[in-house]
């Protein structure tokens, strides 16, 4: 390799690198800005397969990566969120979002790249509101992708008097399938689509002897274009490795969605190119080519995700067939929801944090009901019961509390989603203290029982009575914490201090009763500390309504973004 070669090489990786940086870090800095509001986006995930499309377009043309789009959805998918159908059409509309950075670098802003940069480094450096410094980086990062773009096309420009590159593009289009395997194989190196794309705009911008031909052709650059689609699609088989069967039915589904495209397309690529020249901006053909990409992308995602839009359910049962089997049963300790593959983007990870959360809660009013039978129905079972939920309960709240810890630390947080995160961590530990409280409640009932103590009615009654207190607080804490409804959450600290006081009241008429010797005083004990059990409970219960009129909540408000 003589000095020239390796110096066009370096410069190619070199400005390859700052395009794929400059993308990552805008998609970043639109995250940001975006915040919670795409959880908007996330609603429309559980509706018809048109809006799946519309929400699969719209996230992806915010994240600007198809391949983050696909990953968040398998997140989805292995969690239960998402059925096979819907996913499917989401990853369609993916398909449709990713061509929105082809057209923006087909605007040829190049001259201004620079511009952006420093308007960016501004906005980023100097103003410490979160919501300009996030539009600062996306500033930044945009004019970094275009500077990214001018190296690229500097380095490609010697091509044009390359024998053996000529060459290789007569093969190309030639033998079309020539120029697949190699956008694959591009794709498939670089895990970016958009990045391969953005080098084939370059490439066909680069004029040939003539000076207004491009080298390549837009019939050349159409098969290189199909496989950088095929390529992107190793991204979702990766990350559906270890994932369940639904994961991976639907990361086989985007690679046939985009095999069966090529398959088609390839063989009307004369008439393809036909049509997006009569369809794209007119002049010299290298100053217009890089539309024509843009425009020929588009069309080829368009086209295909209305081909198999109406076959979703064909398409389901074909991955059926390809990916046959069952889900094996997770252990209860085992999370449903938690996904590490979507940590960098935060609303979405947030959600499945959330979620699990919310399963956590539903344990621990699980052990508050077995432990009430413990200990008034004098039941063996369900104290074992409570005591191997409270085993599932705090490994459970480990995990989660460790997932959170782990989206805080992405550099795609928002202050806001980290204000949240860190609130839900503090309910975590709530919810797990209220299955400490029941196995405590379960180890009394435990003692009761195998001592055969006989509590009176009366005694009987008021703990009755403070379980059903303590359990609808529970009910009406974790309601509010997955609504957001302040009136449920004040009404959960009225009824702790409700609670406070029965406890109060219930030690006085239990002493009452032994002074009357109606009850035992080798009861006492338990009776009390069953007792305060229940009411730490109720307290736990109050840390979370604190916690929503703090606005920690499943339905927080994404006005401040």
């Amino acid at each position: 390799m003589n000095s020239d070669v390796f110096q066009m090489v370096i410069t190619l990786l070199g400005g390859l690198a700052l395009f794929i940086y400059g993308m990552n870090l805008m998609s970043d800095g639109l995250q940001k800005a975006a915040g919670e509001k795409m959880q908007k986006v996330l609603a429309l995930l559980t509706k018809n397969p048109i809006l799946g499309v519309l929400a699969g377009t719209v996230c992806t043309a915010v994240l600007q990566s198809s391949s983050a789009t696909t990953v968040m959805v398998l997140g989805f998918v292995s969690a239960g969120l998402m059925k096979l159908p819907q996913a499917i059409s989401i990853i369609l509309g993916a398909n449709i979002g990713t061509t929105i950075t082809a057209q923006l670098i087909a605007f040829q802003i190049g001259d201004y790249a620079w511009l952006f940069v420093a308007i960016g480094f501004i906005l980023y450096f100097f103003i410490k509101k979160e919501i300009i410094t996030n539009i600062g980086q996306t500033t930044f990062a945009f004019g970094m992708l275009f500077v990214g773009i001018n190296i690229m096309g500097e380095a490609m420009k010697p091509l044009a008097s390359s024998s053996f590159f000529i060459d290789l593009m007569m093969q190309v289009q030639d033998i079309p399938i020539l120029g697949v395997l190699l956008g694959t194989g591009m794709t498939v190196l670089v895990q970016s689509s958009s990045a391969t794309i953005a080098v084939l705009q370059n490439l066909a911008s680069t004029a040939a002897a003539d000076g207004v031909s491009s080298i390549i052709g837009l019939t050349g650059a159409l098969p290189i274009l199909f496989g950088d689609n095929i390529g992107t699609t190793i991204t979702a088989l990766l990350a559906s490795i270890g994932g369940t069967i639904n994961a991976k039915r639907t990361a086989a589904a985007h690679i046939i969605f985009n095999i069966t495209g090529t398959f088609i397309f390839i063989w009307f690529i004369p008439l393809y190119a036909d049509f997006i020249q009569f369809i794209s901006p007119k002049g010299a053909e290298v100053d217009v080519i890089a539309r024509q990409i843009a425009n020929a992308h588009m069309c080829f995602n368009l086209f295909n995700t209305l081909l198999w839009l109406p076959f979703i359910g064909i398409l389901v049962k074909i991955v059926t067939k390809i990916v046959p089997g069952k889900d094996t049963d997770r252990l209860p300790s085992e999370p449903v929801y938690l996904d590490y593959n979507v940590l960098e983007r935060p609303f979405a990870a947030i959600h499945l944090a959330m979620k699990e959360l919310s399963r956590l809660a539903g344990f621990a009013s699980q052990m508050l009901v077995a432990a009430k039978k413990a200990f008034l129905g004098n039941s063996i079972n369900e104290v074992k019961n409570v005591l191997e939920l409270e085993k599932s309960v705090n490994e459970l709240q480990k995990k989660i509390v460790s997932y959170m810890a782990s989206i805080s630390s992405t550099d795609t947080v928002t202050e806001k989603q980290a204000a949240q995160l860190s609130g839900l961590m503090h309910v975590a530990a709530d919810i797990e203290h209220v299955g400490d409280y029941c196995e405590n409640i379960a180890v009394f009932a435990e003692e009761k029982t195998k001592n055969k103590y006989e509590f009176s009615d009366a005694a009987c009654a008021e703990i009755y009575e403070c379980f059903d207190h303590a359990a609808r607080m529970l009910r009406d804490s974790i309601e509010a914490l997955e609504t957001g409804d302040y009136r449920v959450a004040k009404g959960v600290k009225e009824q702790e201090e409700q609670l406070n006081h029965i406890e109060v009241l219930l030690r006085k008429q239990h002493m009452k009763r032994i002074s009357e010797k109606k009850c035992s005083p080798e009861f006492t004990v338990i009776y009390t500390d069953v007792i305060h059990n229940i009411e730490r409970i109720g307290d736990c219960c109050d840390n979370i309504a604190n916690a929503v009129l703090d606005n920690v909540n499943f339905k927080a408000s994404d006005s401040s973004n």
